[in-house]
């Protein structure tokens, strides 16, 4: 029988409202057990500005009439919309002795690989949590930590309108250039969401498992 540790369960929702996932999120964590298995939840968002726990108002330049919902997540603004794959991250990371770095990284690398198999050269930034592609950011990462466990997680830029991006200043850094996965020519033209999510999902799974102290 599997332990806890090794054990991760995968949920498709589809696109589903921010507030509805993040409620859904909280209660999750605060009501889950010892010995019940990890989650990472897939999904798209409609239209949505989120401020983080240190997210300041005047970065958001312009919201129009896109919602903004202040959260508890990490880090400053960022935009969720439709063609952005979202992985939620419900672990519990004091079972898998994990610190928060660590997460980030391991979140970052398992997007740097993904990103790779496409042909596309990735990298992370000790100042900017994020995945970034020639100083252009094509992941975001937030997260928060409650009694011993996270959620929050990544978005991912695959094929979306990118515009609302120039409403804000991306996690508070002002001027930062965002990209998307099908604005670079090595990605294939039948580029697919489902496809992308399935095998990040994969990289994850493996990136887990092969934890230190998953092992054994």
């Amino acid at each position: 029988m599997k332990s806890p540790l090794q054990k991760l369960e995968f949920r498709y929702l589809g696109i589903v409202d921010y507030l509805e996932t993040w409620e859904a999120m909280k209660t999750f964590t605060l009501e889950r057990q010892p010995d019940q298995c990890d989650e990472i939840w897939f999904l798209q968002h409609p239209p949505v500005f989120t401020l983080g726990q240190a997210g300041k108002p005047e970065h958001i330049l312009n919201a129009h009439d896109v919602p903004v919902v202040n959260t508890d997540r990490g880090g400053q603004v960022t935009y969720h919309g439709p063609g952005q794959i979202i992985a939620y991250l419900l672990l519990d990371v004091r079972r898998r002795k994990l610190g928060i770095r660590d997460l980030v990284i391991m979140i970052e690398n398992c997007l740097i690989t993904l990103l790779d198999e496409y042909g596309i050269k990735a990298d992370g930034r000790r100042d900017a949590p994020g995945v970034y592609v020639q100083s252009r950011k094509i992941a975001a990462l937030g997260l928060r930590i409650r009694n011993g466990c996270s959620y929050h997680g990544l978005s991912l830029n695959v094929d979306m309108d990118l515009g609302p991006f120039s409403d804000i200043n991306p996690c508070g850094y002002e001027g930062m250039e965002v990209t998307q996965m099908r604005d670079f020519e090595c990605v294939p033209s039948h580029l697919s969401l489902s496809d992308i999510q399935a095998r990040l999902a994969e990289i994850l799974a493996a990136s887990l498992v092969q934890l230190p102290n998953n092992q054994g």
